[in-house]
């Protein structure tokens, strides 16, 4: 039986365990949520694999927490697959949006960032012993915060991908590339302070935080170098309590995009640098940069060629891209670590109400997977 038509009859069976996991609703910020929805993923994984032979949980705190699981291959060396099993969607948004399968779509909060692809990663293993192919060991992590950039689980990550063979993330595909670079990320705030007046009576007196800030946005916001890659977002802002007050404080939220590592030195030299034409009002920066960029190096460009081969060889072409969305596979690639994301699901809606997931893909994406693991011993 060849790979494809093995992912094919398994299909009924995957859709299965994607609905059991999509009804385990897995907000990031909903801890008891995201305990139920982690031991969901754990009794699907011991299903389909049987009691790993090793188990490893890392209690986040009021993040998700983070569970590797060890499973023996036939040769040596091991693959790391990674997913998260939280979701930007809060409890209760199934109750309005339930799992669907119609039209050759599935669709539900999660469905494609990213539990599909997690789906996809526990059945990669179970094709691979299935088929009898010989394969490296497989090591599973699942981590409940990536969706606020993975705080808790960082050095887990980077701990777990040392030395192995690969890193493969099971986020979703961009149109069924996988994605071979992503831009870094640093989330910011900037706040002001200022002196606080009575518009109509004292207006001299009075130092505006947020007249301040819209100065200051000017400037953060013409940091942004398209030509390099770099934008800058200013993303919220609030402040002030009163039409007729200078306000006294204000703040504003700012996302960074960067695919140099350079440019993030260039926009924390900006940011140093901000000042108020007004001397009576405080400036202040907090945040930092939450992942670094996702750059193609040789072992990642070396990873993906041999994706492709697999792709070839089960009859269709695989392409790359670079995006702007970050990932975990940010944190491994920083480290000159192979790594290879997007392997998850295609469709599209990310974060978005028409979030749906291709049925007639899962298969094939799930073979690619066999492929590559079996191809990487």
């Amino acid at each position: 039986m060849s790979i494809t038509d093995w992912t094919r009859q398994a299909l009924p069976a995957m859709l299965d365990d994607l609905k059991d996991l999509v009804e385990l609703e897995t907000h990031s910020y909903d801890r008891p949520g995201l305990r139920k929805g982690l031991d969901g993923v754990r009794a699907l994984a011991v299903e389909r694999l049987g009691v790993p032979s090793q188990e490893v949980l890392h209690d986040g705190g009021e993040r998700g927490d983070v569970l590797e699981l060890t499973y023996p291959g036939t040769l040596p060396g091991t693959v790391l697959l990674l997913s998260h099993y939280d979701t930007v969607w809060p409890a209760g948004t199934l109750a309005g949006w339930p799992f669907t399968v119609a039209d050759g779509r599935v669709s539900g909060p999660g469905v494609f960032d990213m539990k599909a692809g997690l789906v996809q990663s526990i059945w990669a293993l179970r094709g691979l012993r299935a088929l009898g192919l010989p394969h490296p060991s497989v090591r599973y992590l699942f981590n409940g915060d990536e969706e606020i950039g993975s705080p808790f689980s960082r050095p887990y990550i980077e701990a777990a991908s040392e030395g192995a063979l690969a890193s493969l993330v099971f986020e979703a595909s961009a149109g069924g590339a996988v994605k071979t670079a992503r831009k870094g990320v640093g989330l910011f705030e900037l706040s002001v302070t200022g002196v606080e007046a009575h518009a109509g009576l004292d207006p001299d007196k009075g130092a505006s935080a947020i007249h301040a800030l819209a100065e200051l946005v000017t400037k953060v916001a013409g940091a942004g170098a398209r030509e390099r890659g770099t934008t800058v977002n200013v993303g919220l802002i609030s402040g002030g309590t009163g039409r007729n007050v200078a306000a006294g404080h204000a703040t504003s939220g700012i996302d960074v995009r960067v695919t140099d590592v350079a440019e993030m030195g260039r926009i924390d030299d900006v940011f140093a640098d901000l000042r108020a034409s007004d001397p009576r009002v405080q400036v202040s920066l907090t945040g930092d940069w939450n992942r670094p960029p996702m750059t193609p190096n040789p072992p990642s460009q070396r990873l993906f060629e041999q994706a492709r081969a697999v792709a070839a060889e089960l009859g269709w072409p695989l392409k790359e891209v670079a995006v702007g969305g970050t990932s975990d596979g940010n944190f491994v690639s920083a480290l000159g670590r192979p790594v290879l994301d997007g392997l998850g699901a295609v469709g599209d809606g990310a974060h978005a109400r028409h979030e749906h997931v291709l049925v007639d893909h899962i298969p094939a994406r799930t073979a690619l997977t066999i492929g590559l693991i079996a191809a990487l011993s």
